[in-house]
């Protein structure tokens, strides 16, 4: 059955995903939904072939939230066809970037972390519909002051109250590098100390990544490894071996894993993009010994119910291990990968191939790990295995 964006019910009904769900206007003419992930309307894109490119050109409509939901496929549709219309007269598609909007939705085109985040806190705000040529410092400093007071959430769950906490400097860091990103490829930094200076705004708090100067020893891994749930155990053993994030770790099923070319397949990690990398013997014997009698669909490291772990499943064992085994307060899973990602550069792997195996820039690979020791490369990534 053919899907038809007119109906709300229907849209509404549209699970979120990065891809947009389309609609055949005509030949040539397609007509996208995006449901929003998380509040705010959904957007709407315009995809229209191009006879002399050979290819299809696309469009950001926005998500006309100021018009009545059953108004709205009316609007994107209108919006859509005169978009066609330009492309097939031999018009030029380029659109003019006014808004903050405008600008952040241009820059997600190619950045799916930022889609992500404009989503969450762009979008929906009141930033979103200020004019590029009347944007202030203040209008930034007052969007920075709501992201900071707006709570992160803490579980996600559906049913019951939703559990938040305050949002870490960390994350307001992040949110706020993206939007400084997306404006920076519009507008030139204002004079400083003017309300002309944008950018000031938006400068990052100071030693906000202080958490992930948290390093874990070889022995200190095995206290914590002795100290947790058996159960527990194969999941902290792989962020022990791999510099992989927990969640990334947690998403792996045994289809992902190829013990004859001791190989894993990474599909869903922070960048979005899937990779395959080589791993260690002793990630090997783990993995082997954890799909033994496994369907290929089935979570590669579970829970003893059987269920793949998440964020809420591993925090109480993590945390009740390192009370037992007396380390530092504050380790966390994702200390794990710290420290596994400290002994690689530790160990002379070139930080370039760190940043590829872990999913990360270079750039940040430096930043945060450039001032370590470089020792001989037989002490890298084979040598991890506790």
């Amino acid at each position: 059955m053919a899907l038809d964006l007119s109906k709300v019910k229907e849209r509404e009904a549209l699970r979120p995903q990065r891809e947009p769900h389309w609609q055949r206007i005509r030949p040539g003419c397609f007509l996208g939904y995006r449901p929003s992930v998380r509040e705010g309307a959904g957007t709407w894109i315009g995809r229209a072939y191009d006879e002399d490119q050979r290819a299809y050109r696309l469009k950001a409509l926005g998500d006309f939230g100021a018009l009545p939901g059953r108004d709205r496929f009316a609007a994107a549709k209108k919006e859509v066809e005169a978009f066609v219309e330009l492309i097939e007269s031999g018009g030029h598609a380029e659109e003019k970037i006014e808004t903050v909007e405008e600008a952040c939705r241009r820059y997600a085109e190619a950045n799916t972390e930022a889609a992500g985040r404009f989503i969450r806190h762009v979008y929906s705000d009141p930033i979103a519909k200020v004019k590029l040529t009347r944007l202030r410092r203040q209008h930034l400093k007052q969007w920075r002051d709501r992201l900071e007071a707006k709570p992160a959430l803490v579980s996600r769950r559906k049913k019951g109250n939703q559990v938040t906490r305050p949002r870490a400097p960390a994350s307001i860091n992040r949110d706020m590098a993206m939007l400084r990103a997306a404006l920076n490829k519009i507008l030139a930094p204002g004079a400083p100390d003017t309300e002309a200076a944008w950018q000031e705004a938006l400068r990052p708090i100071r030693n906000a990544d202080r958490q992930r100067t948290l390093y874990l020893d070889r022995e200190q891994r095995r206290e914590l490894l002795a100290a947790v749930d058996a159960d527990a155990v194969p999941f902290l053993q792989a962020l022990c071996l791999l510099p992989l994030r927990p969640g990334a770790v947690a998403n792996l099923t045994v289809a992902d894993f190829d013990k004859r070319t001791s190989e894993l397949s990474i599909g869903k990690d922070k960048s979005g993009k899937p990779r395959r990398i080589l791993i260690p013997a002793a990630a090997v014997k783990l993995f082997t010994e954890q799909a033994k009698g496994q369907l290929p669909g089935a979570a590669l490291l579970r829970q003893a119910n059987g269920k793949a772990w998440n964020k809420d499943a591993w925090k109480k064992p993590i945390a009740a291990a390192v009370a037992k085994a007396q380390l530092p307060a504050g380790t966390t899973a994702y200390t794990l990968r710290h420290s596994t990602i400290t002994d690689l550069v530790n160990g002379g792997l070139p930080l370039l191939t760190v940043a590829q195996i872990s999913d990360t820039s270079a750039d940040m690979i430096e930043r945060h790990y450039g001032h370590l020791s470089r020792h001989a490369a037989a002490e890298a990534l084979a040598g991890l295995a506790l």
